[in-house]
């Protein structure tokens, strides 16, 4: 007895020939009846559903071709049993079963158009029950990607990608690489050159000159052999290995400065070829076209091309890249990285237990920093104007962007979504945003503009203003702060001193101000922070005049008034003051000098 005529998966395999041209509620009804009135278990049921669909898929496959419009049956199909996974009425991931066996039958072509169906299908399909469907998602992207050329199909493994970035998590596992494995099967393979070089200076001299201090006959070797430790970073662990590394690395930047300085920006068109009438878009717009097309996952090796991947600005950024990831790796391996890592992290962590083996001497780990800085500077003085300088910000940071990855499988990868709010919490905080929301709206106790203005009726007499609330310093007061500051300064620290005559000029400044206009001789007195005494009246002899601008008693001025003693002091020899003598009254004898005159 064929499959098919089991009763059971005869019964379902009615329902999947009709599901083309069934409503969804009926195929839900048709499959719940089936599931009542038969005795067998849930997990026979299960079984009979998807080798019925299965069997009617074959069929459809084999009857329509993908590439005509009347392939619909197939997707309608695939929708019924996702809507009988969805109700639980058969194995979760049965729907993506199918699909991989149609994903299987079908051509590269075939494969888009499949895809462009689970991509309309994505939230549906990965909606409900997503956690028993993620291994089969996995096999059926990872064995697409694996009939696909990363160089022709490279959109379209790009598509593929974004499903599964879209379907999974951000903080899921599935892409860990727990093990630490290297994709060692990238083997890259280029012609193995004679010594002699013949055929190399050939192709040289076809492609045009060369510089002569740069050797591409043997650099082309060493340049592809280091793809092999790119692939097996772990290999330059090994003393001849990390030789090798370092000299290919040297020999290969020092190549690529010389060729940056002595070619052009190499592009896939000529400007001179061009013409030069042409729209500043259209070559903005040429010039963006060319920067998203570059890209090669996968270069050509053959001698005679590698004169011109040499002269070419991506290619060299390719390799530079590569060479920045490998030395970060490396100096992640470092002792100092590792002590670093082990006083964050107190559990064992992924690095330590894959790694743990390996680790980073300080003389390479010093090289390994100068040569990133080699690196950086080569990355940013390529290209034209500021375009160096903004890729090398941009590869920055996404290098960046992935220590934080690390770092997050270092902390073994706990979870990145946090878990819901509870009620109590959210309740609670809805309580103390009204209770802010409604200080903040309500009415001020004294609105703006409805203060007492009673204070302006109050009338103060005149008198009150006649006396001054604060008095501006005497010049005895300030002669005496210099005095203390001076005596500060004998006593003061190399530091202290700057601040203290700082202090003491301010002052002495701040004192010829406050007397320039009664006693404007002072300028002329007090020269260099020198013969300060003249502040108070003081000769270079004469004592401190005691008065402290005070009335002097017996010496009035015109008013009848007593004078201070700045203003005695300020005044010209010859002025004579009623009630005061003059110098004819204290030297009788006449003066020679004017006499004669």
């Amino acid at each position: 007895m064929s499959i098919k005529e089991v009763p059971l998966v005869s019964a379902y395999r009615a329902v999947a020939e009709s599901a083309t041209r069934t409503e969804a509620d009926k195929i839900l009804a048709q499959v719940r009846s089936i599931r009542a009135s038969s005795d067998e278990t849930p997990a026979s049921h299960s079984a009979s559903v998807e080798t019925a669909f299965r069997e009617q898929l074959i069929e459809l496959i084999a009857s329509i071709n993908i590439e005509e419009d009347d392939f619909s049956p197939v997707w309608s199909l695939l929708d019924a049993l996702n809507l009988l996974c969805d109700n639980e009425l058969c194995d979760f991931p049965v729907g993506f079963y199918l699909v991989e066996d149609l994903l299987d039958s079908q051509t590269i072509n075939g494969c888009r158009k499949v895809f462009n169906y689970l991509e309309s299908r994505r939230e549906r399909m990965t909606k409900l029950n997503f956690h028993p469907k993620q291994q089969t998602i996995l096999r059926c992207c990872n064995e697409l990607l694996r009939r696909l050329s990363r160089a022709e199909d490279t959109v379209f493994c790009g598509r593929v990608f974004i499903y599964l970035f879209q379907s999974f998590q951000l903080g899921d596992k599935s892409s860990i690489n727990l093990r630490g494995e290297f994709h060692t099967e990238n083997v890259t393979i280029f012609d193995d050159i004679a010594p002699s070089g013949e055929g190399a200076r050939e192709a040289d001299a076809r492609n045009g000159e060369v510089n002569k201090s740069i050797d591409l006959h043997t650099l082309y070797p060493t340049f592809w052999a280091l793809q092999n430790l790119f692939s097996s970073p772990t290999r330059l662990f090994q003393a001849q290995s990390m030789f090798q590394f370092k000299d290919a690395i040297q020999q290969t930047l020092t190549t690529f400065v010389q060729v940056s300085k002595d070619a052009p920006v190499s592009t896939s068109t000529d400007p001179e070829k061009r013409g030069t009438k042409r729209k500043i878009d259209d070559l903005n717009g040429a010039h963006s076209t060319l920067n998203s097309s570059a890209f090669n996952p996968k270069y050509l090796t053959n001698r005679d091309l590698f004169d011109l991947e040499i002269h070419d600005i991506q290619f060299r950024r390719h390799f530079l890249v590569q060479s920045l990831i490998i030395l970060d790796f490396l100096l992640a391996l470092s002792t100092q990285s590792k002590t670093k890592l082990a006083t964050e992290y107190t559990q064992k962590s992924i690095i330590a237990t894959l790694y743990g083996k390996f680790t980073l001497s300080e003389d390479d780990r010093l090289w390994c920093i100068e040569t990133r800085k080699d690196i950086e500077r080569c990355l940013e003085s390529d290209g034209n104007g500021t375009e160096g300088r903004m890729f090398l910000r941009m590869v920055n940071m996404v290098l960046s962007r992935d220590k934080n990855w690390v770092r997050w499988k270092v902390d073994n990868c706990p979870a990145i979504s946090k878990p819901p709010v509870t009620q109590d919490v959210s309740e609670h905080s809805q309580h103390e945003l009204l209770k802010l929301n409604r200080k903040a709206n309500a009415p001020l106790s004294k609105p703006k503009g409805s203060d007492q203005l009673a204070f302006l009726s109050q009338s103060e007499s005149l008198d009150s203003m006649k006396n001054m609330r604060h008095e501006p310093p005497t010049l005895e007061k300030y002669y005496n702060d210099i005095q203390t500051l001076e005596l500060d300064l004998d006593f003061a620290t190399e530091d202290e001193k700057k601040d203290i005559e700082e202090q003491m000029a301010g002052k002495l400044w701040r004192a010829l101000r406050s007397a320039k206009g009664r006693r404007f001789v002072l300028c002329e007195e007090i020269k260099n922070g020198e013969n300060l005494g003249a502040l108070v009246g003081k000769s270079k002899e004469e004592p401190v005049s005691e008065t402290n601008g005070e009335h002097v008693e017996g010496i009035p001025d015109e008013e009848g008034k007593g004078m201070q003693q700045d203003e005695i002091d300020t005044r010209p020899e010859n002025e004579v003051v009623a009630g005061e003598a003059g110098p004819s009254s204290a030297n009788p004898e006449p003066d020679p000098v004017k006499q004669e005159a």
